[in-house]
């Protein structure tokens, strides 16, 4: 998601995320899964990279059943 928003290929894609790519993501996630995504400040904060960012959005979103 975050190589598709200047249409880099993934393997350009480091480790870290900056904040118009952070806000891209978060974007992204919430029309891909219909979901809204309410972060505070610390959560923000720990989404500096890309697996920060993994890591918090599975805590806040809420697993689908299967």
């Amino acid at each position: 998601m975050i190589a598709a928003l200047d249409g880099r290929p993934v393997a350009e894609i480091g480790g870290q995320i900056d904040s118009m790519q952070l806000a891209w993501l978060v974007h992204q996630v919430e029309q891909r899964y219909g979901v809204e995504i309410e972060l505070d400040d610390g959560q923000y904060a720990r989404m500096s990279t890309v697996d920060g960012a993994v890591e918090v959005l599975r805590e806040a979103i809420p697993a689908v059943p299967r």
